[in-house]
């Protein structure tokens, strides 16, 4: 990749466990200080990355072989990093993502059992081996964090009626394959400290919040001490 001037904030972690709200708030404070902020996620964050993620996400979507999701996600967010995170770095700005590389190793490597080497191989392929400055890694308790956004998915697609664009095709799955998923993360985590700072999410939104303004201050030398 090609020398950048902006900085790249990933936020990873179980479905539910609060990251869309972390990512508004750290938002809201960077922008108040005048930063300029592109706030994206994946799979989505383009027009065809969100065909994609509809695709993926969705209930209706059956029997979608484990090879073929892996792709699409990578699909997704090679078109991602051209469209919309290479060009705001390029021009100096913050991109905070809601989940990136670190998902797929821990989705579809880990609780998909295929293992971290295809990906971090696609990785290399199709992402020109671009990495997060700083990876917000939220750990929380499984089964919470799957029921909360299994409440949140339903309610959303009530909303649209007739169950539109349902997002509960993950959180179908069994405790055990999340259990996968969060063990995956932590392996991620041990192997890059450097990049990958583990959040405890248990306690309260403004908790979190706080502790994750310290380690942007602390990590990327940011101004955002001030909640």
């Amino acid at each position: 990749m090609s020398l950048r001037q902006g900085r790249f904030i990933s936020f990873e972690g179980l479905d539910g466990c609060g990251k869309s709200t972390q990512i508004e708030k750290l938002a809201n404070v960077l922008r108040a200080q005048g930063t300029s902020i592109v706030a994206t996620r994946e799979p989505g964050g383009t027009s065809a990355g969100e065909k994609i993620r509809q695709l993926l996400l969705d209930t209706s979507t059956s029997g979608l072989s484990s090879m073929a999701e892996l792709a699409l996600m990578f699909a997704s967010r090679a078109q991602h990093i051209k469209e919309v995170i290479q060009p705001a770095l390029s021009e100096g700005r913050i991109v905070l993502c809601d989940r990136f590389t670190d998902s797929t190793e821990a989705y579809q490597g880990g609780g998909r059992k295929l293992g971290s080497e295809p990906v971090l191989a696609l990785h290399r392929i199709l992402c020109g081996d671009l990495q997060p400055d700083l990876t917000i890694l939220m750990d929380s308790d499984v089964a919470a964090s799957v029921e909360r956004a299994r409440r949140r998915n339903k309610a959303q697609a009530g909303k649209n009626g007739r169950g539109r664009n349902d997002e509960n095709r993950f959180e179908q799955e069994s405790r055990a394959f999340f259990g996968r998923v969060r063990l995956k993360y932590l392996e991620i985590a041990a192997r890059e400290p450097q990049r990958v700072q583990v959040v405890d999410a248990r306690g309260s939104a403004d908790d979190t919040h706080r502790k994750i303004l310290e380690i942007v201050s602390r990590k990327l030398k940011l101004p955002a001490k001030t909640a």
